[in-house]
Order: structure tokens, then C-alpha cells, then sequence
């Protein structure tokens, strides 16, 4: 009996650090899928396309609502392969701005790209959100994770996708559909305390993906000054960035540029990093960077980061 109660205790003590080291707010959990409307046809402002829900959230077809305004998409990026590997396009979009939930692709070195979907394959990448992307690593050839990655590091961020505000306060919200947060239908604020909370610019926009609707990444107020501090070495309790990303974060080589990525995106980075669940040679180099750093250290140089010109 002492045995069982004793690991019943492990168990509550290992899922409460779990927690601690992801918090819900970064790392969402997508609910079950919905069953999504199959005959009414939607449409995104200035798209001559037309989808179903249904169609909208295929992950073997997501809609490319601007077909005309980027080069062909190779197959994996267009349709994936079934049944594992779902369509980069359904998470990071045709554009490669991606979404909350996921990541930026566009403009990152194809090396780079590449080098995270052999980490994801290999076991260095893990954790919560990491669950998709290890079973896509998984069942795509190298040749299918070639042409993905040079397709998204020959696009360009879009400017404005996403944009950081500071606030004390922010909507009550709730993950839906894709795991997005969305505002609470029922209103009202809280304070923001220690978090990012993005939601969407235009909601309705955020649920067709469409490309060209971004999103707002509230933070807390005084964060995007404190994150320039931390970006610059923080009086010497981390790294300064520009050594490895360059002078103008944009990057060095196969090392990313990190300016204007989703906040949530870089902080989900950094805590990885700091607690095991990003390894590999490349990632010890961060490890001196994030060792001192908290929650509120992350969230202050993600905001920073995601409020520079990408």
C-alpha cells in the first residue's frame, strides 16, 4: 500500500512539473475534432476559391485560398501523404506564416528546415506539441522533406501577420477548433498576468486559414522593453542574440532568423530548450542562453523578437 501511495505521489508530482514547465497558454491541446459542415461553400475576401468547412480543415487538402500569389506547392506542402503525413500547408499555411498552434517556415534556411525534421524523426524533438510533427517526420522521405523545405525558404514573412500588443488586460478566450484560441462568446477581460494570449485579427478569417489574416499577440505590458534588454545579453544573465542571428536577428547561414516568428512560437523554443525537450549538437550552443532565464524572462524576449520587422 505505502508502494502504490508512494508512486501515486511520484505521478501527481511528475504531472504538476510537466505543467509547470508547459504551461497551457503555449501549449495548447487541440480538442476533438469537429464535424465541420459539408455543403455550405465559404469564401475569403479576394479569393475566387470556394470550400466547405469540411474541405477547410482537410489535412490532406487544405484550401489555397491565393493559389496565384506563390510558386506550385510540392506535394508534401500541397496534399502530404497519407495517412500520417498531414500537408504542411493545413498548419503553416501555402504563405508559410503559419499559425499560433504551430510555427513560421517562411524564409528560414532550407538546411534549417531540414535539420528539424530529422529532429523530430530522431527523438530530439519532443513534448506536447511536437506529437504531429514527430509522426509526419516519420512517414515522409527525404526527398519530400527537401522540396517542403526549399518551397517555404524561398518565401518571404508576411509583414504585419502578426503584431504584438502590450496590455494588462486581454479578452477571455478558449482553444477551438486547430487548437487557435478564440475570444469567450460570452465576452468579458482578465488580466493578462504572466502570458501570451494571440488571438486572431478577424475570427471568421482565422477559421477559413485564410493567409492574409493575421494575428495579435498581447503580452504584458512593459515586456517588448524588457526582451530588447535580455536580447542584448540582459546585463549579463543570458547570451547576446546577435552573436549567432546576426546584427539584425535575421539570421547567419543555416543559424534562423528569429524576428517577427509568432511570440508564442519563440517562447515554446526557448522553454524547450531550457528543459530538455529541444536537443542536439546545434542546441547546446543555446543552452548557456536560456539556463537563467524564466517564464517571464521568455515571454519578454518573445515579445521583443515578435515585434521586430520579420
Amino acid at each position: 500500500m505505502r508502494t502504490m501511495l508512494a508512486a501515486f505521489g511520484l505521478a501527481l508530482i511528475s504531472g504538476a512539473t510537466l505543467a509547470a514547465d508547459n504551461p497551457d497558454w503555449a501549449y495548447p491541446r487541440t480538442p476533438p475534432a469537429e464535424q465541420h459542415d459539408a455543403v455550405t461553400l465559404k469564401q475569403a475576401p479576394g479569393s475566387a476559391k470556394q470550400f466547405t468547412q469540411a474541405q477547410i480543415d482537410d489535412p490532406f487538402n487544405p484550401p489555397d485560398w491565393f493559389p496565384e500569389e506563390h510558386p506550385p506547392m510540392p506535394p508534401g506542402v500541397a496534399t502530404g501523404i497519407r495517412p500520417a503525413a498531414r500537408a504542411c500547408a493545413q498548419c503553416h499555411l501555402p504563405t508559410g506564416d503559419g499559425h499560433p498552434e504551430s510555427s513560421g517556415l517562411a524564409g528560414l534556411p532550407a538546411n534549417y528546415i531540414a535539420r528539424q525534421m530529422a529532429a523530430f524523426k530522431n527523438g530530439e524533438r519532443k513534448g506536447i506539441r511536437a506529437t504531429s510533427m514527430i509522426a509526419i517526420a516519420q512517414a515522409v522521405t527525404d526527398d519530400v522533406v527537401r522540396a517542403s523545405a526549399d518551397y517555404y525558404a524561398a518565401l518571404k514573412p508576411g509583414v504585419g501577420f502578426n503584431k504584438v500588443v502590450e496590455t494588462e488586460t486581454v479578452a477571455k478566450s478558449y482553444i477551438g477548433a486547430g487548437g487557435m484560441r478564440f475570444a469567450s462568446p460570452e465576452g468579458g477581460t482578465e488580466p493578462i498576468g504572466s502570458r501570451i494570449i494571440v488571438l486572431p485579427m478577424d475570427e471568421a478569417r482565422a477559421r477559413l486559414r485564410d493567409p492574409k489574416s493575421g494575428f495579435i499577440d498581447h503580452v504584458p505590458t512593459g515586456s517588448i522593453a524588457r526582451g530588447a534588454v535580455l536580447m542584448a545579453g540582459g546585463n549579463g544573465k543570458t547570451v547576446a542574440c546577435t552573436i549567432c542571428h546576426g546584427q539584425n536577428l535575421k539570421g547567419l547561414g543555416e543559424v534562423p532568423g528569429i524576428v517577427g516568428r509568432p511570440a508564442t512560437y519563440m517562447f515554446r523554443q526557448l522553454n524547450d530548450m531550457k528543459t530538455g525537450n529541444r536537443k542536439g549538437p546545434w542546441v547546446e550552443l543555446m543552452k548557456q542562453v536560456v539556463a537563467n532565464l524564466t517564464d517571464d524572462d521568455m515571454i519578454a524576449l518573445s515579445a521583443y523578437l515578435g515585434s521586430l520587422d520579420p
